[in-house]
């Protein structure tokens, strides 16, 4: 019950006011291909399945709270993803939750800071349940191939609206794929596994 609090008073302190993304509910945004400046972001990385992605957060938001760095936060929440469920066993995957903190944020273990420095990234805006977010990536890469890209890195998505208030078919989530231009000979675009 305690955790449940702390993530529900963490997610609302973090969407009150915060400007979000509109698109039709079950839609996406055309895909396209941009270019995004470095940023810092405050996480937790996990490994094993994505099914602890709650628990997780409930750490991530008591954590973020304990040590005063709410007022850190420049952006939404995000996941970043190295690799996929398709490519090996679930607890073999790398993943972070996380938020978008100012340069100056000094979070504490467990949380550790990083730097988002892939500057290229295909990116789609999707709507709709979290569960069904692996398709549209799948479409992404394929279509980021077409346009003569690969995957140079993870996959981070960017949770634009409240959870605790949206019902799951008015989800909106940003997507991007690390790329970068290949030759048009070039045969796979899949994300990356962590280093």
């Amino acid at each position: 019950m305690v955790k449940r609090k702390i993530l529900a008073f963490g997610i609302a302190l973090l969407f009150l006011g915060w400007p979000t993304v509109r698109a039709g509910a079950g839609q996406e945004a055309p895909f396209s291909i941009k270019e995004v400046p470095a940023f810092a972001y405050c996480c937790i990385p996990q490994k094993g399945p994505f099914t602890e992605m709650g628990d997780v957060i409930g750490l991530l938001m008591k954590e973020m709270q304990d040590q005063s760095l709410f007022s850190t936060i420049e952006g939404p929440m995000i996941s970043v993803f190295y690799g996929s469920p398709g490519e090996g066993q679930s607890q073999d995957l790398s993943w972070e939750v996380g938020f978008t903190v100012t340069p100056q944020a000094t979070p504490q273990a467990p949380l550790i800071k990083k730097v988002w420095e892939h500057k290229t990234v295909a990116a789609a805006l999707y709507t709709g349940p979290y569960a069904n977010i692996g398709e549209t990536i799948r479409r992404l890469t394929d279509w980021a191939k077409g346009q003569g890209y690969v995957a140079s890195g993870p996959v981070l998505e960017r949770y634009l609206n409240n959870p605790m208030e949206a019902k799951p078919e008015e989800l909106r989530t940003e997507i991007w794929v690390a790329v970068e231009k290949k030759p048009a000979t070039s045969e796979t675009c899949t994300p990356t596994t962590a280093p």
